[in-house]
């Protein structure tokens, strides 16, 4: 084999570089905070593709999806038209993107969450800010106001008929909840409420003032920026229309 084959060899192939070049190593020696993106990819995609490394490959999936960002929004589908990625590795990195989002997730859910908007949407945005569909979820507290478990009740668009009221009491009881967070997403990016999302709200606050479980807000998430139904007084006046009709 000719010096130039060799080096060829080398580029092409991670097994080939010296061992302290190659991720994997140096992510069990210096910890994963020590790679680039490309070649915490690579570890995923473990080979790449002729002539091209699985750092060179991850490099390619990056840009061509505008960063980590953008890769997470591509559907699964999307990723068969990049060269070199198979089933099996498709479903590692979406696998290994949700695991990151729920890793998120939980170091969010802490005690006081019920204290302010901004905390739930903190908790909530990573996940549901990029989602080309309408996703309403339920935030589930005990008495103490932490988090007992955070549920997708519908995926489409969110109406009156699509928001089963009954279901999301019946998970609370089944919880054994003391208080509700709800949140959907706006795809669109502007976060300000429809006509049925104020109905929808009204209808859940009374529906948790008749099993005695409290509505603190719902949250609508949009492009960078969110709408509190509780910051804007909605929930206290749905409650006093409770009241006013008892």
């Amino acid at each position: 084999m000719t010096e130039k084959s060799k080096d060829k060899v080398y580029e092409d192939s991670i097994s080939n570089w010296p061992e302290e070049e190659r991720p994997r190593e140096r992510l069990l020696k210096s910890g994963p905070h020590s790679l680039t993106n490309a070649e915490l990819l690579a570890i995923l995609l473990r080979v790449g593709v002729k002539g091209k490394s699985a750092v060179d490959l991850a490099r390619q999936i990056i840009r061509e999806a505008k960063g980590l960002r953008g890769l997470d929004k591509l559907e699964a589908k999307d990723l068969f038209s990049i060269k070199g990625l198979s089933d099996a590795k498709i479903a590692q990195i979406k696998a290994s993107i949700e695991l990151g989002k729920r890793i998120l997730e939980e170091s969010r859910t802490v005690e006081g969450i019920a204290s302010s908007s901004r905390k739930a949407y903190d908790l909530l945005f990573p996940r549901m800010r990029d989602m080309k569909k309408e996703v309403f979820r339920v935030i589930f507290l005990n008495s103490q106001n932490q988090v007992i478990d955070i549920v997708t009740a519908h995926e489409g668009t969110v109406t009156m008929s699509s928001v089963y009221v009954r279901e999301i009491i019946n998970l609370a009881n089944k919880f054994g909840a003391a208080a509700m967070i709800f949140a959907h997403n706006h795809p669109s990016g502007e976060p300000k409420p429809s006509s049925e999302d104020k109905a929808i709200t009204e209808e859940l606050v009374f529906a948790g003032r008749i099993m005695k479980i409290k509505v603190l807000d719902h949250i609508i998430i949009g492009e960078e920026k969110y709408f509190s139904f509780a910051d804007e007084g909605l929930i206290k006046r749905y409650n006093t229309s409770y009241d006013m009709k008892k």
